[in-house]
């Protein structure tokens, strides 16, 4: 089994999905002890001489002002964690907690939290363990951190809630004893430690944007498919057109795109049979569109691995300096607005990707049948692929209103901004899914509209993938039920396994 060594500054975006996806256990990297330890202590020196401390000896939010006696700090976290449990709607798919505990663990791995070593370790063996919390999806509105969802994470491990466990829901204390684990018990400021961050929105960020990386590739792949099936010119895609306009996006796509039609029979056929002066923006301005897509998620990129190696809670203890800082990294308005973006960024790879199928099924190419059958009427062949992606296309455009321009006030307008950061990462997961089905028929469509030159061949990169694509799916003129197709097709996308094909 893979390890993942944690010490709160070097967790990667690839690191997080391969433990989130796959069996990895975790640990905690020993230079990273000094460090907790040292916070720690200051934390229980404060205790001791009854210092004001946000979310230890006082309550939170709007409960700031009052003051807790000092034996009921211990009540006060385990109180935290049960009343903020108060989460609704569908469950977060597993990978996402699965990223949320690493997160978590690798925020307090820094030392700047106040948490006991021993809070950390055990942990990482809930972790190791292979229970997954039960957390429901709706609740969080992204300042003060994901606090509703971090809550749930955190109640299991206090012996509460519900869990998964092998595939099987049952009681997290049942859970534990299966794996003789004892619940935690939370000492002075660690329920707070626990809740407060942004780990729900920044795992849903880091499965999203490692899988958005892939897609980038595939679109270009999938693009020059098109290009082949429309038999459409290279021109667009040559480099001394994009070094006028040097986005480096912009750049990479063409690059891709020639790259992947090099050598290719039926480009070549294009020069001797066709009028066209210019092809259609979809195929002409896929570097442009594509790149732009690029660029965003490469910012969106380097947003999330800051987060993801950041100390987001609240206070904040600097042992070097001996200060407790009330502060607001919590707030998730970074990871909001990238979230956002990466949105946008994605419904453009549908938005145009739609554009290609619909040229490639409705008789708009005089070389192609209409809907890539030749017994139209009869059949009707891929007609609804188009539909299909038009829907998904259509849901984009709705789920790419950005949610961290709303604000709503909590805690009675003491905490007057909040970032709704989890929306934003909950819609962009959902426009994800979307764009890696309509690549998926993009795909499908284009191969089987280069079922009809053959036997010309693609190019040595679109061969690859083309024939690949036929080991899996049969070329077929006949009606059939397609959501079959589209699912296996929508497999090879999202496995990673068509993109490795070509790389062979």
């Amino acid at each position: 089994m893979q390890k993942l060594l944690l010490n709160g500054t070097t967790l990667s975006i690839d690191k997080l999905f391969l433990a989130s996806t796959t069996s990895v256990n975790i640990s905690l990297d020993t230079s990273a002890f000094s460090k907790i330890n040292a916070s720690r202590k200051l934390v229980e020196n404060w205790i001791a001489k009854n210092e004001k401390i946000y979310g230890v000896t006082t309550g939170v939010g709007i409960f700031s002002n009052v003051v807790i006696p000092i034996s009921k700090v211990e009540e006060l976290q385990r109180n935290l964690i049960v009343s903020h449990s108060a989460g609704s709607g569908e469950l977060l798919p597993d990978e996402v907690i699965r990223g949320m505990l690493i997160l978590r663990i690798n925020a307090l791995a820094k030392g700047y939290s106040g948490v006991r070593l021993e809070l950390l370790n055990r942990m990482v063996d809930f972790f190791n363990s292979g229970i997954i919390p039960i957390i429901p999806s709706k609740g969080s509105v992204g300042s003060s951190g994901d606090l509703i969802p971090l809550s749930h994470l955190a109640l299991c491990m206090i012996g509460l809630g519900k869990c998964k466990l092998n595939g099987k829901i049952i009681s997290a204390k049942s859970a534990l004893k299966k794996k003789n684990l004892t619940a935690i018990k939370l000492t002075a400021k660690e329920g707070l430690a626990l809740i407060n961050g942004t780990q729900m929105m920044t795992s849903y960020a880091g499965l999203i944007i490692k899988q958005a990386m892939d897609l980038l590739q595939l679109s270009d792949l999938a693009c020059a498919m098109s290009v082949e099936a429309l038999k459409g010119t290279d021109t667009p895609f040559l480099p001394e057109l994009h070094k006028v306009r040097p986005h480096k996006g912009q750049q990479t796509s063409a690059k891709n795109i020639l790259s992947f039609l090099r050598g290719s029979e039926i480009r070549e056929s294009h020069r001797e049979n066709d009028d066209r002066v210019q092809d259609a923006y979809s195929l002409r301005c896929a570097p442009q569109v594509h790149g732009a897509s690029r660029d965003a998620l490469n910012y969106v990129s380097k947003i999330i691995f800051t987060e993801m190696n950041s100390a987001n809670d609240n206070p904040l203890i600097f042992a070097k300096t001996k200060k407790h800082i009330e502060g607001g990294n919590f707030h998730g308005q970074p990871i909001a607005l990238a979230m956002d973006f990466a949105t946008i960024a994605l419904s453009e790879l549908a938005n145009i990707s739609e554009r290609r199928i619909d040229k490639m099924v409705s008789g708009w190419w005089k070389e192609l049948p209409r809907f890539l059958t030749n017994k139209g009427g009869l059949n009707s062949g891929l007609m609804m692929t188009q539909y299909l992606a038009a829907s998904l296309v259509s849901e984009n455009k709705v789920l790419s209103h950005p949610a961290s321009v709303d604000s709503i006030p909590t805690s009675g307008n003491q905490e007057d901004h909040n970032s709704m950061g989890s929306i934003s990462a909950q819609k962009c997961w959902k426009v994800l899914q979307n764009v890696q089905t309509v690549i998926a028929i993009e795909f499908l469509v284009a191969a089987s509209a280069i079922d009809f030159y053959r036997p010309m061949k693609c190019g040595k990169i679109t061969e690859r993938a083309y024939k690949f694509i036929r080991r899996n799916i049969k070329s077929s003129q006949n009606d059939r039920v397609l959501s079959t197709e589209i699912e296996t097709a929508l497999n090879l996308v999202r496995s990673g396994k068509l993109l490795n094909s070509i790389s062979k």
